[in-house]
């Protein structure tokens, strides 16, 4: 094997993949084909068959079944933009071998602190990759790539296990919700699939937010301030208004677990006129059915206040609980559960508070639940992975590739 695993993350991490919410082009970042480029030449490299890369970044590749009998055709699948949340330029990672417990100075008068981060706590003894605290990291996703990359090449050079086809997918733009839409299914030609996009250790997930966005705007008008009385309709204080009414303990900050929310990512405001832009989030389809309805009303609240057309609403569904398409599919899971426990990992069975491009590409037919990659942190300079974590996640899509080679037996 020409690379080991942590080379081979530490490699990716040295190519800057981060995606663009404000972008119409896909994918939404030029930068993220010059990694695809190289990913798809290292495939060709490593002696995998069918690789190709159509003209949206999106990269296709098979490890050939080594048996004589049919098994099904699994595929494992990771993106590989990083998150718009930080920069993912000139990422300089670092190894902390044998972590003890205590702080991490990733760079002067930046701490990474289990005091903060209780998280690390759970990986003492163990070797650490971390940043240098200006960037993120990008194990989200590129430890997934990488350990799907080393599982493909250890059953490669491990003929003694045996093996159906196995597909590898790796796609651009999932940070900013736009993952699966390009992905195709058909050509991929799985009869079920895997995301390695989960956080630590042993996270299994097959149920996400269904998620909406809504886009607020208000429509004010502006008058001098001194001649403003019964005139002025100042749409700053109407966003603020609007806001208010949401409830308040129905935030990302103030829920977890099967708790959904609304979420205002951000205001654009002046006199005249203002745009809230908000995430809706609930795990439960007729909750989050009753979300839409109810900032909807809000919106016509803000109109019986203050007049038709001052306040207008566009609420577009993003995704869907994938929950609904695996339940009849649960071999799926049953499959990972056995590989995690002949693994040596403890199951995590867990809802994502978010998504995941497997809730979308299971809607499009492919079941396609989600298997932990080992970071931690996401999104920020704290962001770490541990070695020895995401030799386990390797180790698992080993343990799946040969349980579903018996799986018809």
């Amino acid at each position: 094997m020409s690379k080991t695993l942590t080379e081979r993350f530490l490699h990716y991490t040295q190519f800057d993949t981060q995606s663009s919410e404000d972008s119409t082009t896909v994918p939404s970042t030029s930068k993220q084909l010059v990694f695809a480029e190289a990913l798809k030449q290292e495939l060709i490299d490593e002696g995998f068959a069918d690789v190709e890369m159509d003209d949206k970044g999106y990269i296709y590749a098979t490890l050939k079944s080594n048996m004589k009998k049919k098994a099904p055709t699994i595929g494992f699948i990771s993106h590989y933009d990083t998150s718009p949340d930080c920069s993912g330029l000139g990422i300089k990672p670092r190894i902390v071998s044998n972590y003890d417990g205590g702080d991490i100075l990733l760079s002067e008068g930046i701490v990474s602190s289990p005091a903060k981060f209780p998280e690390l706590l759970f990986h003492v003894g163990e070797d650490l990759i971390v940043t240098d605290g200006t960037t993120l990291l990008g194990a989200d996703d590129k430890a997934g790539i990488a350990e799907i990359v080393q599982a493909m090449c250890y059953l490669r050079d491990h003929d003694e296990i045996p093996h159906g086809d196995i597909r590898m997918g790796f796609n651009p733009d999932e940070e900013i919700g736009m993952g699966a839409h390009h992905f195709d299914v058909e050509k991929f030609g799985c009869d079920w699939a895997y995301t390695i996009d989960g956080g630590d250790l042993g996270e299994l997930e097959f149920e996400n937010f269904n998620a909406a966005s809504a886009k607020v705007r208000l429509k004010g008008v502006s008058v001098h301030p001194g001649y403003a009385k019964g005139k002025m309709v100042n749409a700053n204080r109407l966003a603020a208004e609007f806001a208010a009414l949401l409830p308040a303990d129905e935030t990302p900050e103030s829920t977890d677990g099967y708790q959904g929310f609304y979420h205002l990512l951000g205001i654009q405001s002046n006199i005249e006129g203002a745009q809230l832009s908000y995430i809706i989030r609930d795990h439960d389809r007729n909750r989050f059915e009753a979300r839409k309805q109810f900032i909807k009303q809000c919106a016509d609240e803000m109109n019986n206040r203050y007049g038709d057309g001052t306040c207008t609403i566009e609420v577009a569904d993003q995704y869907y609980n994938m929950k609904e398409m695996i339940d009849p599919n649960m071999h799926v899971i049953d499959l990972v559960l056995m590989a995690m426990q002949q693994s040596g990992v403890a199951p995590k069975v867990q809802p994502i508070r978010g998504g995941t491009d497997g809730a979308q590409l299971s809607f499009k037919g492919l079941p396609c639940p989600n298997i932990f990659a080992g970071g931690v942190n996401f999104h920020g300079p704290y962001e770490f992975v541990s070695v020895q974590v995401m030799e386990k996640a390797m180790q698992v899509i080993v343990k799946i590739c040969e349980l579903t080679a018996n799986y018809n037996d």
